[in-house]
């Protein structure tokens, strides 16, 4: 027989509404309401009239029509979400005639084998419910005859019996283990948030050793000035290559100080042929810019930086700039970033900011707005300020290329190239320098699946490089509290264990814990812990906090997307070296172009605004998709939180309701824009 508290924990109930006695007083009826069940009845007072017959009747038929009313309500959602769903599967499976859809992994299996059993025990509790076995252990007859009922019953009391044994104390245990991350990692992110208060309270920002460049040469008075490279990797960027290339030529250097790479790895001859001219057209108005192209592409990104710094003229230049094909620098970008490197020959890396045209488009980019402003105003210029290292972003940055050199140059063997170069100059020796006062224009993703396939190459990324780096780390000659930030806090704690514990301990722990009470998830860890966290997530863009609770919801969505991506990298799975171009709308601003061109003189324009033309947006077939592993989460979550609200439990149920409108909402592509 089980222990009686686990049963009474099932019998928790919560008492709703005020309890009515209707009695009647010929010729009329009355109502007396009484305090708590076990009340007496007290006569009604006679300066307060009870209600009549007539009264009451229209009572009850003002709470039929709310209640109708909100069954109509429910049955239109209902119907609104079958239509979506139906018209989901209708373009997801006209999609799949022509793309060639992934094969269904082990976590979608573990995930299915979760939401079976989640489904198996509600109808079983529902029995048990209806049958009042639950209740109290009195209530539990041993079964002496072979009928139905007495076989479910002692079922129901081997279930009890191996929940209480053998279920509960693992499942507490891991979820214990689970706590002690989310607290550890709770706790290293408040950390960063007080230091980068610190930052702005103190008003701590790197400064020049110099004021400016220039030698006061009458005869060449750019002489001070060092080569700059810019280098311009892009992939089949037709929407994008135009404005990012007329942004960089506009940058305020002088130009035989300045050498333009466009390095195209376009497989499509049109894109090659397109920018191509492009940049011809910029070399007849006198502008140092090459085009390269590879026709074997290996490497991704990686190969491409690689092959451009086998040029022979690469000995003549100095520092390296690198940007994205979405990626618009200001005219003054150099001048503020290759000025830290002047007197200062221990520095290797300038990083800047980034900064979004299109952050306001839909939610998805205002969410996507949160977490990197996130990223730079804390992570980035905290790790910089009191660290000098942080993970290089891959675009909007200037490299000494004496320290890509001396770390060994580009390599090929991560997804994350610019991360994998960042740790190596680290270990070499070389610091770093953040600028969150100088910011880049770029953009953000808007549709779901070029979200998620970049959220998934930024995390198995780090985790094939943690594999590769570790013994370097160990056997570098950095001081031990840096190899300590490397492996337990850049690695461990914040690449590996929180995507961990985010889909353990949400995802799957939670909901079953609704079916197996014996191991218990605090209502603090649900649901408080967390929304502070977001609270100081959310503070470096004060203006999203209206989308506080959503950006809560959906970064327990993305959990699943990162835990995948995680493990798929830390053990080398199919997925892990997946690389896919994050798709660009083109959305960079003409505005700053024009602006671009309003500062320069208009003779040495000459042509400039023509060139700059956008081709015409063509309408395209919009195709939404399914993802699966996030539809069967939403089922589990909320066939859990159906068993919740059997057991009277508040937060517990409008956490795993809500969070499963999230899974469903993401698994049926309803967030951001549809794929072209």
């Amino acid at each position: 027989m089980p222990p009686s508290q686990f049963v009474d924990w099932l019998a928790r109930e919560s008492h709703y509404g005020t309890p009515v006695v209707v009695k009647m007083e010929n010729p009329n009826w009355s109502v007396v309401e009484l305090e708590h069940p076990e009340g007496d009845f007290q006569s009604v007072d006679n300066k307060e009239r009870g209600r009549n017959a007539k009264q009451l009747t229209w009572v009850l038929l003002l709470k039929a029509h709310r209640a109708a009313g909100c069954l109509a309500w429910l049955a239109h959602g209902l119907f609104a979400v079958m239509s979506a769903v139906k018209r989901r599967l209708s373009t997801s499976s006209a999609h799949r005639s022509r793309v060639n859809t992934s094969r269904r992994g082990k976590l979608f299996r573990t995930i299915v084998g979760f939401l079976a059993f989640s489904l198996l025990m509600l109808c079983f509790e529902l029995i048990g419910h209806s049958k009042g076995w639950q209740f109290h252990t009195p209530h539990l007859r041993m079964p002496h005859s072979s009928d139905l009922q007495s076989l479910l019953q002692s079922v129901y009391l081997a279930w009890l019996y191996a929940r209480e044994h053998y279920l509960g104390p693992p499942l507490q245990a891991l979820t214990n283990a689970c706590i002690f991350m989310f607290l550890l990692q709770s706790l290293d992110r408040m950390i960063q948030c007080f230091g980068a208060l610190w930052i702005k309270l103190k008003r701590i920002r790197p400064r020049p050793k110099v004021e400016a460049f220039g030698s006061g040469d009458a005869e060449d008075p750019d002489a001070d000035y060092p080569m700059v490279l810019v280098q311009i990797p892009m992939c089949n960027e037709k929407e994008v290559y135009q404005q990012s290339i007329a942004a960089v030529v506009h940058l305020d250097w002088p130009r035989s100080k300045l050498l333009i790479q466009v390095l195209d790895d376009s497989d499509d001859i049109q894109v090659q042929d397109l920018i191509r001219t492009e940049v011809h057209k910029w070399q007849q108005d006198g502008v140092r810019i090459v085009y390269q192209h590879r026709h074997i592409r290996t490497g991704y990104k990686a190969g491409n930086l690689k092959a451009a710094m086998k040029c022979d003229y690469i000995k003549d230049y100095e520092f390296v700039a690198i940007f994205d094909a979405d990626f618009q620098p200001q005219p003054d970008f150099l001048k503020q970033t290759v000025i830290h490197f002047k007197d200062n020959p221990e520095l290797g890396l300038v990083q800047a900011r980034w900064s979004f045209v299109n952050k306001d488009e839909n939610l998805l980019t205002r969410l996507q707005d949160i977490n990197l402003c996130y990223h730079f105003e804390v992570e980035q210029q905290v790790n910089g300020a009191f660290l000098n290292f942080f993970g290089f972003n891959g675009t909007a940055g200037v490299w000494r290329i004496k320290a890509l050199e001396e770390s060994g140059g580009w390599l090929e063997r991560t997804t994350v190239e610019d991360m994998d170069i960042a740790v190596r100059a680290h270990l070499c020796g070389w610091k770093f320098i953040f600028l969150n006062d100088v910011k880049c224009l770029c953009e953000l993703p808007e549709c779901f699946e070029a979200y998620k396939k970049q959220q998934h190459r930024w995390h198995s990324g780090p985790m094939q490089l943690f594999r590769l780096c570790l013994p370097q780390i160990l056997s570098s000659k950095i001081s031990k509290g840096k190899k300590a930030n490397l492996i337990f806090l850049f690695f461990l704690l914040r690449k590996l264990i929180l995507p961990f514990y985010s889909f353990t301990l949400f995802c799957i722990i939670l909901p079953m814990t609704m079916f197996v009470p014996e191991a218990q998830l605090p209502s603090w860890v649900v649901c408080y812990v967390p929304a502070f966290m977001s609270f100081l997530n959310i503070m470096p863009a004060p203006k999203s906090f209206p989308f506080i609770v959503p950006y809560l919801l959906f970064e327990n969505t993305m959990s699943v997307t990162k835990f995948n991506a995680m493990i798929s990298g830390l053990f080398q799975l199919g997925s892990a070296y997946e690389w896919v171009v994050t798709k660009k709308i083109g959305r960079a601003s003409e505005t700053d172009l024009a602006g671009i061109a309003d500062m320069a003189d208009e003779q040495e324009q000459g042509d400039l605004l023509p060139k700059v033309i956008h081709p015409p947006v063509q309408r395209r077939n919009k195709v939404n998709r399914i993802y699966r592993k996030e539809l069967a989460l939403a089922l589990l979550l909320l066939t859990a939180s159906a068993r919740s609200l059997l057991s009277v439990q508040g937060i517990h149920f409008y956490f795993l309701l809500f969070q499963g409108f999230a899974f469903l909402v993401v698994g049926l592509d309803l967030i951001g824009e549809q794929v072209s």
